[in-house]
């Protein structure tokens, strides 16, 4: 070969410094090679002075920036209004937050992208985790994490609620809750209340002073109705350092439709069930200057015996019956529709009562067939009595569970 002969010539004249001679000239060539591309990399970045390389490094970075508070860490986190994401030069993208458990905090972004907003509170004494997204004008993406705890309120409050989880009650039955403390924040409050049905209809809450809300549709329900209320009450602040307590579900069913009309003239009461009279009863009312009241009652309570004492609604020194029978309250003022042995002949014939409704009964309610037991058996919590042409008022809606004497349009208010 050509290029072999001085290669083999040389190793016939000095063999050990030919071979140290070609293994200098391959490491020469491999060390020119190293250099040259090393160098060309360093002179292309450095040299040129032009910055393209970082500039490309730049390029693959987001430019926007998302922003969450509370920072991350953060205790004693107020249960409403501290949570903040925002976006600036970009838009969010997307939002999660989740407690520890998975439990998931609704929310919205704002149409422009610049922020997201919880559609609820935050339950007290619990760690948040947030994981915020956002875009900006080139599609790039920049991501955030916070994690944080809320507070753990000193002073809180319940509501004693009515009708009773998995209970069947009559058409007029409303959801009533009642609060240990005044609501100052009622709008926070109510929007903590969830009410659905099957089949669907439009519930809406009336507040009764500072304390009570109650939940009715528009007319009495439809039988059959199932009712599911959320009370997610845990965190939310119904006062001034006042956080409600309560993450509850309950669930009652209308039954069938009974709704009786007592007429204070007539002294009768036709009981009617889907608007056919079943049965009419002999009654008799509140006499003159004791008149029952007018309008829609709501059977609250039952009691298959109970005492009547005329003290507790003023009426002191009148009456103390201990064991009046089939009893069921109608007011919060004390006004009943019950079983009533000791009227005499008075029921169909004249009003004799101190405002109740009263029925023939026997005294210890033995007798079933007796008109007090018969309607007793028959009726349910939320069932409507409806009295008319009495000679007083038209009974408050918050006295019991009566709102249906208030107008719909009133009721929205």
């Amino acid at each position: 070969m050509k290029h072999g002969r001085p290669i083999s010539g040389a190793s016939v004249d000095a063999r050990g410094r030919g071979r140290g001679g070609a293994l200098s000239l391959i490491l020469g060539v491999l060390l020119v090679a190293v250099t040259a591309c090393g160098g060309g990399g360093s002179g292309a970045e450095a040299g040129s002075g032009d910055g393209k390389g970082s500039t490309a490094a730049q390029s693959r970075q987001s430019e926007a920036v998302v922003t969450i508070a509370p920072k991350d860490g953060a205790k004693s986190v107020d249960t409403s209004g501290a949570l903040k994401v925002g976006a600036s030069k970009g838009r969010l993208t997307e939002v999660e937050v989740q407690t520890a458990k998975g439990e998931k905090i609704d929310g919205r972004i704002s149409a422009d992208g610049a922020t997201w907003t919880p559609s609820t509170h935050l339950a007290a004494s619990t760690t948040y985790k947030v994981h915020a997204v956002a875009k900006d004008s080139n599609g790039r993406t920049a991501t955030q994490d916070s994690r944080f705890t809320t507070l753990t309120p000193k002073n809180t409050f319940l509501g004693t609620f009515t009708p009773e989880d998995g209970s069947e009650v009559g058409v007029g039955m409303p959801f009533s809750i009642r609060f240990s403390r005044g609501i100052t924040h009622p709008e926070d409050v109510e929007k903590a209340i969830t009410v659905r049905t099957e089949p669907a209809v439009d519930v809406e809450g009336h507040w009764f002073g500072n304390d009570r809300i109650d939940f009715r549709p528009e007319k009495y329900w439809k039988a059959g109705t199932k009712v599911t209320v959320d009370l997610d009450l845990d965190g939310v602040k119904g006062r001034k350092g006042v956080y409600g307590e309560q993450d509850k579900t309950v669930s009652f069913t209308i039954g069938r439709n009974q709704v009786s009309v007592v007429d204070a003239k007539k002294l009768t009461m036709k009981v009617m069930r889907d608007g056919k009279v079943v049965k009419t009863l002999p009654v008799t009312t509140g006499k003159a200057g004791m008149e029952t009241w007018n309008g829609q009652l709501v059977i609250s309570e039952k009691h298959k015996v109970t005492r009547m004492n005329g003290e507790t609604v003023g009426y002191g020194g009148e009456y103390d019956i201990k064991d009046v029978p089939h009893a069921m309250r109608l007011t919060n003022s004390g006004t009943f529709i019950h079983g009533n042995y000791w009227a005499g002949g008075a029921f169909g014939n004249y009003n004799a009562s101190h405002g109740c409704i009263g029925l023939r009964d026997a005294r210890g309610g033995w007798d079933k067939s007796a008109p007090g037991a018969w309607f007793f058996n028959h009726s349910l919590i939320g069932d409507v009595v409806i009295v008319k042409n009495s000679n007083d008022a038209v009974v408050a809606p918050d006295n019991g569970l009566n709102g249906w004497n208030m107008s719909w349009e009133e009721w929205k208010k």
